[in-house]
């Protein structure tokens, strides 16, 4: 049976290689050679490690019902074989955004920066997962833990994905975003 929570592990060992540690805003994380998706909480660091962040996959909070049947219908699963790049970018949200009632964090996300609407758009060429991390009280402290996969052709489809979000309103409530850029090789 799967868990629903994640480790993230940065440090010696894993499947996926780091190609950049990038930090986008803040502070960034530690530079390490491997990473490993590990589904379970880990209850200590691994040896030789330097970093672990964890999530919770979750229900999406911010979608309707037509936006969840269309994610739904067309999100690949992760650990497509060809699916060889991968991204995964932690990021915290400011205090004012969390202060914010929910629907209007909603407006904010969707109706003004169009975040769905424009994830929907690279789908199915660009698997993802969100990772929910807020309340966990983790070391490294990120409220969201994404996690993209994509083959090598797609990769400048994911820039253009990265690069059209960050230029939101939505991303004016980002205190810290760390982007790492990892490959492996072909199953």
């Amino acid at each position: 049976m799967s868990s629903r929570i994640f480790s993230f592990v940065g440090g010696a060992v894993g499947v996926w290689r780091v190609e950049t540690i990038l930090p986008v805003i803040g502070e960034p994380l530690a530079e390490v050679p491997r990473l490993d998706v590990v589904n379970g909480s880990l209850s200590a660091l691994p040896e030789h490690s330097k970093w672990m962040l964890r999530g919770i996959k979750s229900n999406e909070r911010y979608v309707t019902r037509d936006e969840k049947d269309e994610l739904k219908a067309h999100q690949p699963q992760l650990g497509r074989p060809a699916a060889t790049c991968a991204a995964l970018i932690p990021i915290r949200k400011t205090a004012s955004w969390w202060e914010l009632p929910q629907d209007e964090r909603r407006s904010i996300l969707e109706e003004r920066s169009r975040h769905i609407k424009t994830g929907l758009k690279y789908l199915p060429a660009i698997a993802r997962s969100l990772h929910h991390c807020r309340d966990l009280g983790e070391p490294e402290s990120f409220d969201f833990l994404t996690w993209f996969e994509y083959a090598p052709a797609d990769a400048p489809a994911f820039e253009e994905l990265a690069a059209d979000l960050r230029a939101t309103e939505e991303w004016q409530y980002v205190e810290r975003e760390v982007d790492i850029r990892l490959s492996r090789t072909p199953a």
